[in-house]
């Protein structure tokens, strides 16, 4: 088969009915809408109420800026295949798709284990947290983490840009995934194998072994207190941190450990549908809902931002119209 460079790709995506296509559209719809919505509210509430101005706050304002990139990335091209029925991509949209897939999954699971480092801190030295976690700290770790990834993306979006293929346009996925790039490819990929191997140790597993052994002295500290309301209040401090640790890994770990086999390429794109866009949408859910600290900084914004504004607007409306009178 000749092998040639490729101007377009076809993203296949889910092999079902227009009846089907409509509902998942619109299920894409929301899904993206809501993830938005979402983790802009988190961010809004960040940076307005002084009170989430800590470290893990930081951290998690920076997760929900990455999980925005990370669903607009991917899910508006494939609601636009599920509506129009054009499967065509790009290659350069392609490769830009794989670039911010690979930065945003990179730096979620630094910032995952970031957070976990914190709440090890605040629960098993709390007495030395704010010397430990300083602002200058915090800000460093995150703008390494961009610098560090953003690098590492850029690096494997060269190595792929260079890359022949065979005569078929066809992506058997719903984003252009790396490993069946590789797939159709009649270039050596042997080096880009080699570097991903090279690369799950460093980036995938270790932070996930920091997250564990974070939580071992956690739960060690726990232990030890004398209370059981104290250990349920302590608990409680990072258990939504715990929650979004297990969404993530669970449908990330999943992908990877699964067989590769013709017949595991629908659950694979069922499990990639969910780490793409339920976590990023179920994320900002987790830390609203369990976190007390969230809802008190939701009714001061809510109070302060909205209630003020319509409030000014209604007395003033008032003055102008006794003035009228």
């Amino acid at each position: 088969m000749n092998c040639t460079t490729r101007e377009y790709f076809h993203l296949l995506a889910f092999s079902i009915s227009k009846k089907d296509q409509t509902f998942l559209s619109v299920g894409l719809l929301l899904i993206y809408s809501l993830a938005v919505l979402g983790n802009m509210m988190i961010i809004v509430l960040v940076c307005l109420v002084s009170q989430l101005h800590t470290p893990m706050y930081f951290f998690l304002c920076n997760l929900a800026f990455q999980d925005i990139i990370f669903v607009s990335a991917i899910l508006p091209k494939l609601m636009a295949i599920t509506i129009t029925g054009d499967t065509r991509i790009s290659f350069p949209s392609c490769l830009t798709q794989m670039f911010l897939f690979a930065f945003c999954t990179d730096t979620d699971f630094f910032l995952l284990a970031t957070m976990a480092y914190d709440r090890y801190v605040a629960i098993c030295v709390p007495l030395r947290y704010y010397l430990i976690m300083k602002p200058k700290l915090c800000v460093l770790l995150v703008i390494m983490s961009w610098i560090l990834y953003a690098s590492n993306a850029v690096c494997f979006s060269l190595l792929l840009s260079n890359l022949s293929f065979y005569n078929s346009h066809d992506l058997n996925h719903f984003f252009c995934d790396i490993n069946i790039l590789m797939e159709i490819s009649c270039s050596d990929t042997s080096f880009i194998k080699q570097l991903i191997l090279l690369e799950i140790p460093l980036i995938g597993i270790f932070p996930l072994m920091l997250i564990l052994t974070s939580y071992v002295y956690i739960i060690a500290t726990i232990k030890k207190m004398r209370t059981f309301a104290a250990r349920l209040k302590t608990f409680s401090s990072c258990s939504s941190h715990l929650t979004v640790v297990l969404l993530f890994c669970g449908t990330s770990i999943g992908i990877y450990i699964k067989p590769d086999s013709q017949n595991f390429q629908e659950q694979d794109k069922i499990l990639s549908l969910l780490y793409i866009g339920l976590v990023p949408l179920l994320n900002p859910l987790v830390y609203s809902l369990r976190n007390r600290q969230v809802w008190s900084a939701t009714r001061i914004v809510f109070g302060k931002y909205i209630l003020g504004t319509s409030l000014s607007h209604f007395s003033s409306s008032l003055h102008s119209r006794s003035w009228v009178s």
